[in-house]
C-alpha cells in the first residue's frame, strides 16, 4: 500500500478515526497528558541531582542507573509487549497475566543475584571501584520493577489507559519528592537510589488497587505461542538497551566520570521525546494487536502510516532545540555543565530515530514478526562500540554522540524498510522532503536568534509557532488531523 503525501489512505483513516484509531489515540492522550504534567517534576529532579551531586557523582549515578536499566529492560522486554499482546487477545486474561508475572518475577530474582555478583567486575572495568556498592543497591529494584511492569502491561492489555496513566504518574511524583527529601538530607548518591526504590514501591501499591495478578500458582494458563514472542522481544530489548547505553558507558570508560556526567546530563534533556514512546507505544500495541486479530489489516496499515508521519514531524521541533542547545543547557544546569551543549545538539536528532525504531518494533510485534527487530538491532552493536572507541579518543564525547546519531538513523531506515515489506506502508517522499526543509529552517532560525536566560523560552515558543505554521501550509498538518484529534475526546467504542 503506497501512502499518499500525507502518509495515509483517506477512506481507511476515516473509518479508523471512528473506532480503533480513536481508542489508541485516547490511550495515547491519557498517558501523554500525565507525562506532560510530570515533565516539570522530572526536570526539577534532574536539575536538583546535577547541582547537588556535581558532574563526577552524577556521572556515576547515570552509569549505574544505565547498567541496571539494561538488566530491567531485558526482563521487561521479554514480557512487556508479550503481556500486552496476550492479555489483549485472551479470554481468561487474569490467568494469563498472573502466569506471565510469576515467570517475570522469578527471572528478575535471578538477574538481581547475577548483578550482585558481577558488580565488582563491572566497576573495575569502568575504572570506579566505588561504584560496586551503588550497583548492588540499585540492583534491589530489579524485582520491584518486574512486578510494577507486569501490572502496567496488564492494564494496557485491558485497555485501561486512564488507570495506566495514573499509576505512571505516581512514580514520577513520588521519585521527585523522595529525591528532594533524601538527597536534601545529605544522603547524596545513596539517597537518589533509595528514592527511586521507594517511588517504585509506592507505584506498585497503587497499581494493586486497580488490578491484581497473583504470584500464587493457579490453573495452567493458555500461553501457547508466548515463547515465540518472549524470546525475540528479550533479545531485541537487550540489544536495543545496550545500543542506547553503550555510548555513555564508553565515554565513562575512556574519558572518566566527569565526562560521563556531562553526557548523562545531555541525555536527560532528550527524554521528553521518550514521553511520546512511553505514551504511544503501549496503547498502539494493544490496539494494533486487536485490529490484526479482528482481520482489520487495512485500518491497521492506515494507523501505522499516521504513526510514522507523526514521528518524522518531530524533526523540526528537535532542530529548534538543537539550535539553542547552549542557552538551554545554561538555563537548566548552569555554566558548570556547558560542555553538555554540543552533545545535546547531536543526541536530539538521534533521539527521533530511536522513537521511530520503537514505534516500528511495536508494529513488527503486532504482525507477528518480532524477530525482524532483533535482526536489525544486534548488528549495529559492534559497529557502535567500534565507532565510539575510535571517535572518543580523537574528538572526545562528541564523537560518541555523532556516531550514535548516525547509526540510530541507519537502524531506523532499516526498520522502515522492514515494515514496508511486511505491511506495505512507508512514508511518502513528499512528506520526507517537506519535513526536511522545515527542519533546516527551524535550525537556522534557532541558531541565528541568540537569547540569554529565561528569554530562551520566548525564542523557543516563537520558533515553535513558525514550525507549526510551516507544517500546516505545506500540508503535513491538515484539517483531517485536527478532526481526528477532536474525535478523540468523544467516547471511544469498546
Amino acid at each position: 500500500m503506497q501512502l499518499n503525501d500525507r502518509g495515509v489512505d483517506a477512506e481507511s483513516a476515516g473509518e479508523a478515526d471512528a473506532g480503533y484509531g480513536r481508542l489508541a489515540a485516547r490511550g495515547t492522550l491519557w498517558t501523554l497528558a500525565v507525562h506532560i504534567l510530570l515533565l516539570p517534576l522530572g526536570f526539577v529532579t534532574s536539575v536538583f541531582l546535577t547541582r547537588r551531586l556535581g558532574p563526577e557523582r552524577f556521572g556515576l549515578f547515570s552509569v549505574a542507573a544505565g547498567i541496571v536499566l539494561w538488566v530491567e529492560a531485558g526482563v521487561g522486554g521479554m514480557f512487556g509487549g508479550t503481556t500486552v499482546k496476550f492479555v489483549a487477545e485472551a479470554e481468561d486474561w487474569r490467568e494469563v497475566a498472573s502466569a506471565l508475572m510469576r515467570t517475570r518475577f522469578f527471572i528478575s530474582l535471578g538477574a538481581t543475584a547475577a548483578l550482585l555478583l558481577v558488580a565488582p567486575v563491572v566497576s573495575l572495568w569502568l575504572g570506579s571501584p566505588e561504584m560496586t556498592s551503588y550497583l548492588r543497591l540499585f540492583a534491589l529494584e530489579i524485582p520491584v520493577v518486574a512486578l510494577v511492569s507486569a501490572h502496567l502491561s496488564t492494564l494496557a492489555g485491558r485497555r485501561a489507559f486512564g488507570r495506566l496513566a495514573l499509576v505512571t504518574g505516581v512514580y514520577g511524583l513520588g521519585r521527585m519528592v523522595l529525591v528532594l527529601l533524601l538527597v536534601g538530607w545529605g544522603l547524596s548518591l545513596t539517597g537518589a537510589i533509595l528514592a527511586n526504590l521507594g517511588a517504585l514501591a509506592v507505584q506498585l501499591a497503587v497499581a494493586r488497587i486497580f488490578i491484581r495478578p497473583t504470584l500464587r500458582a493457579g490453573r495452567t494458563a493458555p500461553l501457547r505461542g508466548v515463547a515465540g514472542y518472549a524470546w525475540p522481544l528479550l533479545l531485541y530489548t537487550i540489544g536495543r538497551t545496550l545500543f542506547v547505553q553503550v555510548d555513555l558507558l564508553t565515554v565513562k570508560a575512556i574519558s572518566g566520570a566527569a565526562a560521563a556526567g556531562f553526557y548523562g546530563a545531555a541525555q536527560a534533556l532528550t527524554r521528553p521525546l521518550g514521553l511520546f514512546v512511553a505514551s504511544f507505544t503501549t496503547p498502539f500495541l494493544a490496539t494494533l494487536s486487536r485490529m490484526f486479530q479482528d482481520g482489520r489489516t487495512e485500518l491497521a496499515g492506515s494507523m501505522i502510516g499516521h504513526a510514522m508521519r507523526l514521528v518524522l514531524c518531530f524533526l523540526p521541533f528537535v532542530a529548534l532545540v538543537a539550535g539553542s542547545a547552549t542557552e538551554i543547557v545554561g538555563l537548566v544546569y548552569g555554566p558548570t555543565f556547558s560542555a553538555a551543549a554540543p552533545l545535546l545538539a547531536l543526541l536530539l536528532f538521534g533521539s527521533v530515530a530511536n522513537v521511530m525504531v520503537s514505534v516500528i518494533a511495536v508494529v513488527l510485534t503486532a504482525v507477528g514478526r518480532p524477530g525482524w527487530a532483533v535482526a536489525m538491532t544486534w548488528p549495529l552493536l559492534p559497529v557502535t562500540v567500534g565507532a565510539c572507541l575510535v571517535a572518543i579518543p580523537r574528538i572526545g564525547p562528541s564523537g560518541a554522540a555523532a556516531a550514535m546519531t548516525g547509526l540510530s538513523w541507519l537502524g531506523a531506515i532499516a526498520m522502515v524498510l522492514s515494515v514496508h515489506r511486511h505491511v506495505g506502508v512507508h512514508p511518502g517522499p513528499a512528506t520526507v522532503l517537506r519535513v526536511s526543509g522545515t527542519t533546516l529552517v527551524a535550525y537556522a532560525l534557532s541558531s541565528l536568534w541568540q537569547s540569554t536566560g529565561a528569554w530562551v523560552i520566548l525564542e523557543l515558543s516563537v520558533i515553535t509557532a513558525v514550525v507549526f505554521v510551516c507544517l500546516c501550509l505545506l500540508g503535513e498538518l491538515t484539517t483531517q488531523d485536527l478532526t481526528f484529534a477532536i474525535s478523540v475526546v468523544r467516547r471511544a467504542p469498546e
